[in-house]
């Protein structure tokens, strides 16, 4: 942040809501169908048809308001929100303008140790457009419809975001709720949550907001915080250039990291909502919104509180593993089958799993090795059977494909060796090969009992309990010096 200067900084967040039929119509709204073959006659406001409102997208805002403690309106309108775009040919977006479904909820932000609460000023239904295609044609571009009518909800947030670091933790505990609650996919790169930041600058100190610039569908956590940075850095110089902020919207260009200008901002008027005729005022009685408020999973926040309680997990493992609803459930999966050892499971989870998921470009629910897999090399663990080094041999055959835990230890002959007479023996061999060392360690050089162990551990491929040699070493050895 340039000297002097504060960022004010609001988002608005298009959240595509999971249901298998668009907002007011049966059309489907399946990913990746072939152009226009989804697109009915309502979803283009045909004249003559009447959109009649999905109950289930109602439900899912519902649901999202009651997780941010937001009002859930008893009745909200929806209006006509009027511009024209070739993917929008009916000329309006059928949106909510002054009575919202959710309004005044909020946010708490971690932010390091500290917790910052954002506010929500408001989450509206509406439709979405069409999408304009501009790739394969030569001097045109092409129209899909397919998109027209899918269901969002608008989030909101009042201008309470100070850095862009502010507002991409803000997107992910966003990102994270709707998907935990089931309302949407999280899917960025096709568009399902996408993000518009409006960003403004002022000097510290001052109480009047500047004017503010909107950079449209940003969809990735970094490009975000990218666009942001940029914005507030560009503004900065204008005002300091004793230049003067257009308001505007403005795209984002990835490989530059720079907002360019789009177009000039229209204000709410320039859009001339009116309620819609075709559609009347919605009303959400007490059983409607006890109905989805029943139909709430268990929240991140409550869900780590869980973890932490229940399974004894430090905060910042409770929240590695809470952080996706599918790793969540992996590791409740992987400590039922192995019946407790819920820090081991957490360390290998955390620790190795993941870190071979990520290397190899795999989300958790294409792990191939599953959370019973898991949970039998664990036992191996405990169990004696192999140590924790050999595990990690094990680990990387499951991640290979070669089979589970005890099918590995068998086939490779990997079984620890316990047998303290078997270790002794090796332990006589070593130190009768290595007469100098020992020689050494009698003199006082004590650090060389490392140098015993490993040895004693080359010879035996890793396979000999640590602890057992480890103790029965400083048995043979005695006190250095």
């Amino acid at each position: 942040m340039p000297e002097g200067w504060e960022a004010v900084i609001g988002l608005e967040v298009h959240c595509q809501l999971s249901t298998r039929s668009k907002i007011f119509s049966g059309a489907s709204t399946a990913y990746g169908a072939s152009p226009n073959a989804q697109a009915s006659a309502i979803d283009l406001g045909m004249p003559g048809v009447l959109p009649v409102l999905n109950r289930e997208a109602l439900r899912m805002a519902v649901m999202f308001g009651l997780s941010v403690d937001a009002d859930i309106a008893p009745v909200c309108v929806f209006a006509r929100k009027h511009y024209f775009y070739p993917d929008l040919p009916k000329g309006y977006q059928i949106s909510q303008y002054e009575l919202p479904v959710v309004a005044n909820g909020h946010l708490d932000v971690e932010l390091g140790e500290a917790t910052k609460r954002i506010g929500i000023t408001r989450a509206h239904m509406e439709e979405d457009a069409g999408k304009s295609l501009h790739e394969g044609f030569v001097g045109a571009s092409g129209i899909d419809l397919n998109r027209a009518g899918t269901p969002l909800i608008e989030i909101v947030s009042e201008p309470d975001i100070r850095t862009p670091a502010e507002a991409v933790a803000y997107l992910k505990k966003l990102h994270q709720i709707v998907v935990y609650l089931g309302i949407c996919d999280g899917n960025m790169q096709e568009g399902s949550f996408r993000c518009d930041a409006n960003v403004s600058v002022r000097r510290v100190g001052t109480e009047q907001f500047g004017t503010r610039t909107e950079t449209k569908n940003v969809n990735s956590f970094r490009y975000v915080e990218k666009a942001i940075a940029h914005e507030i850095n560009r503004q900065v110089d204008v005002l300091e250039g004793g230049g003067s902020i257009q308001q505007e919207t403005r795209l984002f260009d990835p490989g530059s990291g720079t907002t360019r200008a789009m177009r000039s901002k229209e204000d709410a008027h320039d859009y001339r909502y009116f309620p819609d005729p075709d559609l009347l005022p919605v009303h959400c009685d007490a059983a409607f919104i006890d109905e989805a408020r029943a139909s709430l999973p268990e929240l991140p926040v409550d869900k780590r509180a869980r973890f932490q309680e229940q399974y004894g997990l430090s905060k910042y493992d409770a929240t590695v593993l809470t952080g996706e609803k599918p790793l969540a459930d992996f590791y409740e999966a992987m400590v039922d089958a192995a019946g407790g050892e819920a820090k081991l499971c957490a360390n290998w989870v955390i620790t190795d799993l993941l870190g071979a998921l990520n290397k190899a470009g795999l989300g958790i629910t294409e792990s191939p090795v599953s959370a019973p897999q898991m949970a039998g090399l664990v036992a191996r663990i405990t169990d004696e059977t192999i140590s924790g080094k050999i595990a990690k041999e094990v680990f990387e055959a499951m991640m290979a494909g070669e089979g589970d835990a005890d099918a590995i230890i068998e086939a490779k002959g990997l079984r620890q060796i316990t047998d303290d007479g078997a270790i002794a023996g090796i332990i006589d061999q070593v130190i009768a090969d290595n007469p100098n060392q020992y020689a050494q360690y009698k003199g006082g050089k004590e650090k060389l009992l490392g140098f015993f162990v490993g040895q004693v551990m080359k010879a035996t491929g890793g396979k000999a309990n640590p602890d057992a040699v480890n103790r029965l070493l400083k048995e043979k050895l005695g006190p250095a010096g």
